[in-house]
C-alpha cells in the first residue's frame, strides 16, 4: 500500500505523530505537507520522549526519509534548533529534504501575528503567535518568501523590501509598533542559505519517483480536520489545508496516487484556542481528563480544553477526508470511569441534528445529545490484542466504530511506541 495520508480527525493533538512513527520500517518517506511550528507531535520511543514541531515523525526511523513539503511554512531558526536537538540525541538528520517552494516565516510576521492577536482583544482567534497566519497570507497575496529565494541575495532583498513596504505601514500606523529594517531581515535569512541548501529538493519529483518504484510514502498532516481553513470551525482555524486534500496540494502528489486515508482521533476530544466546542467539560471531570491525559500542548504548553467523544464530528471527518481507517488513541485514559458519555447528535434550537450543521452560528448553539456506555476498571496498558481488552472496552470501541462510519484499525493503550493494538495494518 504505497501512499497513505494520516490526518487529525478532530481539533488536533490526537496522536498523529505516534501513528506515523508506529509504521516504522514499513515506510520509506514521511511528508509534512501543511502548517509550520504551530503544532507538534510527542513520541515516546523506549521510554524516551521526543517533541517534534517542524520535522516529520519519520525522522525517528533510521530507514525513513523525512520530507517537508511545499505546503509548509518554515521558521528557519526553529528548524535548525530541532535538527540540532535530534542530532544531539543520536538521530541522523542527513536525509531530511525540504521543498524549494516551502515558504519562510520572517521575523516581521512573528511580530505581526502577536500584535494582531492583542489588537483583537476579546475577538482573538487563539493563534500561537509564531507568524504562521501572516506567512500564509503573504503566500496568497504573492509577497511571500520561499526557501529557493535564499540562494539569490538580490532577489531575496527585493522581496523583503516589497513585503515591508506594506508591513511597516501596518506595524507603525495601525499597531504603533517598531518597524522592520530591510537589510537586517535580509541578513537574518541569508545566514541560513548555505546550511539549508543541501536539504533542498524537488519534492514533487522525489515523491512521485518513489511511488513509481513501489516505495511507501506517508503524508503526515499538521493540525486537524476541524482546524482546516476551508472545512473547520472558521475563523477559529489554522491557516492551511489540514484535510486529506491538502496532502496533494502541499506535496505535489496527485489524488489518484493515494491509496488510503487514516484519520486519528482520541477516545475523547480536545481543542486548543478559541471557538465552539459542543462537548467541552468545564468542571472537575474536564480537569480530570486534562491531568490524566497530559493534555498540554507539545509546542505551546497551553492546557487543552477537554470533552467527550463527538461522533458527529467523527462522521463529518470521515466524509470530508474519505477516511478508510480510524486510529483511536488514548483509550487507556478512560480507564476507571463507571460510564462514558458519547455525543451522538446535537440539539439545536430544540431540534435533533445528526450531522454537522452547515453554518457556524448553529454549531455554536449546538448542545450534545449523549449515549452512555459502561466503563472498565482494569489497567489496559499491557493489552496487545483486541481480545485482551475488557469486554466493556471492546464494546466502547465497536460503538465508536459504528457511530463514526469507518473501521477502527488501531487502538492506542499508552504513550509508548509499542502500546498499540493493531486490528487492521495500515500498510
Amino acid at each position: 500500500m504505497p501512499a497513505l495520508i494520516v490526518i487529525g480527525a478532530q481539533w488536533g493533538d490526537e496522536g498523529k505523530g505516534k501513528a506515523t512513527d508506529q509504521l516504522g520500517t514499513d515506510v520509506d518517506y514521511v511528508v509534512k505537507f501543511n502548517g509550520g511550528n504551530n503544532a507538534g507531535h510527542t513520541i515516546v520511543v523506549d521510554g524516551e520522549k521526543f517533541a517534534l514541531h517542524l520535522i516529520p515523525a519519520g525522522a525517528l526511523t533510521a530507514t525513513c526519509t523525512p520530507v517537508i513539503g511545499g505546503g509548509v511554512v518554515v521558521d528557519l531558526d526553529v528548524l535548525f534548533q530541532e535538527v540540532e536537538e535530534l542530532e544531539s540525541r543520536g538521530i541522523d538528520m542527513s536525509k531530511l529534504r525540504i521543498s524549494a517552494n516551502a515558504h519562510i516565516i520572517p521575523s516581521y510576521n512573528r511580530t505581526l501575528d502577536k500584535v494582531t492577536e492583542r489588537f483583537l482583544g476579546s475577538r482573538k482567534i487563539g493563534t500561537t503567535g509564531r507568524g504562521i497566519g501572516p506567512t500564509y497570507a503573504d503566500k496568497m497575496n504573492r509577497i511571500g518568501l520561499r526557501i529557493q529565494d535564499l540562494f539569490d541575495a538580490s532577489i531575496l532583498r527585493q522581496k523583503v523590501e516589497g513585503a515591508l513596504a506594506q508591513k511597516n505601514n501596518l506595524l507603525l500606523k495601525v499597531f504603533n509598533t517598531r518597524t522592520a529594517d530591510v537589510d537586517t531581515v535580509t541578513e537574518e535569512l541569508l545566514k541560513y542559505a548555505d546550511r539549508v541548501k543541501p536539504m533542498v529538493s524537488n519534492v514533487t519529483n522525489l515523491l512521485n519517483e518513489a511511488l513509481d518504484r513501489g516505495e511507501t510514502v506517508v503524508f503526515e498532516g499538521g493540525q486537524a480536520t476541524m482546524l482546516d481553513v476551508d472545512h473547520g470551525t472558521y475563523p477559529f482555524v489554522t491557516s492551511s489545508s489540514a484535510t486529506a486534500g491538502g496532502a496533494c496540494t502541499g506535496s505535489g502528489v496527485g489524488p489518484t496516487r493515494i491509496d488510503r486515508v487514516a484519520g486519528v482521533s482520541k477516545a475523547y476530544i480536545t481543542r486548543v484556542g478559541e471557538g465552539p466546542f459542543p462537548t467541552e467539560l468545564l468542571d472537575e471531570t474536564g480537569d480530570w481528563l486534562r491531568e490524566r491525559g497530559g493534555e498540554f500542548g507539545t509546542t505551546t504548553g497551553r492546557p487543552r480544553r477537554c470533552g467527550w467523544y463527538d461522533a458527529v464530528i467523527a462522521r463529518y471527518a470521515t466524509r470530508v477526508n474519505s477516511l478508510t481507517d480510524l486510529v483511536l488513541t488514548k483509550l487507556d485514559v478512560l480507564s476507571t470511569l463507571e460510564q462514558i458519555p458519547v455525543c451522538v447528535a446535537y440539539e439545536i434550537d430544540g431540534e435533533r441534528v445528526d450531522e454537522m450543521p452547515a453554518d457556524q452560528t448553529s454549531f455554536d448553539h449546538a448542545k450534545p445529545i449523549y449515549e452512555y456506555f459502561p466503563g472498565w476498571q482494569e489497567d489496559i496498558t499491557q493489552a496487545r490484542t483486541f481480545e485482551e481488552l475488557p469486554q466493556t472496552a471492546q464494546d466502547y470501541v465497536l460503538a465508536l466504530e459504528e457511530l463514526s462510519g469507518v473501521r477502527i484499525s488501531s487502538i492506542g493503550v499508552g504513550p509508548g511506541r509499542e502500546q498499540t493494538i493493531v486490528r487492521h495494518p495500515l500498510v
